[in-house]
């Protein structure tokens, strides 16, 4: 009888000769030749991708999350790899080589239905255990800052998808615009299989929103599933030359719930217009100092009086955790430019961290509010990331939140300067039985008047809003 080493290794030999490994999902195949860069470069060049039909069937939609780690993988220049994002980039790659339809007839702009951009990853954690230990985390449950970067990956071949039909694909640049708020809404276990699913659901003129669900059963004997995630992705096409924005295929939505999730975006668009002219609105009104001082007035007391001050507080400052990095190629994107995804994963763990050692007991995550991408990040960058609490909710005793914002600065030391790449805003929670057992989460203060502004924005902008 062989060793489970021996039967490792035997299984190891034969993925590397590209045959095929029972268990190893339906999704993409993968051929077992290796492209060159050059030819991979070539293939980029030469070729516009058209995206299946309404009509094919939904496998060639779907994608194996721990497909890429059972057979090669083509080393595409720009790519930036983790399993999932390997996987989606041998699907794209298939896409290439299998183009339907003839190129000239796709010259022109095409309304699509959301169901032409239709995509999911399978993640088959049940019975895949290399997949499973690739997105566990100390305590046994998903690592969650991989889930959201690979969201960033799945909205990029959506948009890619979407934008196959247009003869102009080629020489148009898609990105990451911004993400809308991120909500978890309940626990994700990494010993279910789940799946990610997203489509187009608006397009304006250049940019184009897609929504994101995870879905995954609630236990791993129910066949019943649900939404367990939910977020919205905007992305903008801009042409590679000039880097103006450039028009990208409409959306025609069909069905009742695609009209209807066309609805809502719109909405959400409104939304955000009128959100922006209140807030700056409020800062007009901040000129009288009256909330300012009132947030200060505790802060003071830390500053001049430490002695005297609350026990059940801190000070903002005194909440701070950075982490720095030199951006490698094999971070970015087909662009060059730093993979989206790959910052928001970094936010998130800092993010983590913080709320850990804040809190003494592991949080647990709520929500991601809307990311602007403000300036892209470039290859060879020094990037650096700072945290801190910026303000804590404690009213409700079984659910007290924990608000962290993260802000990622490029520097260049050559020339002495640094600017604001993103701003993150994360919120945790901690689990009830930490509560239980008697743990409290302390207020957090302001002690300058720069972090009361944006205690202030903060909860201005976490403010809902309605139309009138």
């Amino acid at each position: 009888m062989r060793s489970s080493t021996g039967k490792l290794l035997l299984l190891s030999r034969l993925r590397n000769r590209g045959k095929f490994v029972p268990g190893g999902g339906d999704g993409f195949r993968i051929p077992a030749t290796r492209s060159s860069s050059c030819e991979s470069q070539k293939m980029w060049s030469s070729r516009t991708v058209v995206p299946p039909s309404s009509d094919e069937t939904s496998d060639k939609n779907s994608i194996d999350a721990g497909s890429s780690m059972r057979k090669p993988v083509s080393l595409w220049p720009g790519m930036y790899h983790s399993p999932v994002t390997n996987a989606l980039w041998e699907a794209r790659r298939h896409m290439f080589e299998n183009p339907n339809g003839d190129e000239s007839s796709h010259s022109k702009l095409t309304a699509k239905s959301p169901s032409r951009s239709r995509t999911s990853i399978l993640y088959k954690f049940s019975s895949d255990f290399v997949l499973r230990e690739q997105y566990r985390n100390p305590w046994n449950e998903i690592r969650t800052g991989k889930l959201v970067e690979d969201l960033d990956a799945l909205a990029g071949t959506i948009s890619f998808k979407h934008c196959g039909g247009d003869s102009s694909a080629r020489s148009m640049i898609l990105v990451t615009a911004s993400v809308d708020r991120i909500i978890m809404k309940r626990p994700i276990r990494v010993d279910v299989d789940l799946s990610i699913v997203g489509a187009v659901t608006w397009v304006g003129r250049s940019s184009m929103e897609m929504q994101l669900q995870v879905i995954q059963s609630q236990d791993a004997n129910e066949s019943s599933e649900s939404v367990a995630l939910e977020a919205n992705f905007t992305f903008v096409a801009r042409d590679a030359k000039t880097g103006k924005s450039t028009p990208i295929n409409p959306v025609s939505p069909e069905t009742e719930h695609e009209k209807l999730l066309w609805k809502e975006a719109e909405e959400r668009n409104k939304l955000r217009k009128q959100k922006r002219a209140e807030i700056k609105e409020e800062h007009e009104k901040l000129k009288d100092l009256e909330r300012l001082d009132e947030l200060l007035a505790e802060g003071r007391v830390f500053m001049d009086m430490p002695a005297l001050a609350d026990r059940n507080s801190i000070l903002i400052k005194d909440t701070s955790h950075e982490y720095s990095l030199i951006c490698q190629p094999q971070q970015r994107n087909i662009h060059g430019r730093i993979f989206g995804g790959f910052l928001m994963r970094k936010a998130f763990e800092l993010a983590f961290s913080n709320a850990y050692t804040f809190a003494g007991v592991s949080p647990r995550f709520l929500e991601v509010d809307r990311v602007d991408f403000i300036k892209p990040v470039d290859v060879g960058n020094f990037l650096r990331f700072k945290s801190r609490v910026l303000y804590t909710e404690a009213n409700n005793s079984a659910e007290p939140l924990i608000n962290i914002e993260v802000v990622a600065h490029v520097t260049s030391p050559e020339l002495r300067s640094s600017e604001v790449s993103n701003r993150f805003y994360f919120t945790f929670s901690v689990r009830p039985e930490a509560m239980k057992d008697g743990l409290r989460i302390r207020n957090v203060v302001p002690a300058t008047e720069e972090e009361a502004r944006r205690v202030i924005e903060r909860m201005d902008a976490e403010r809902p809003i309605s139309l009138p």
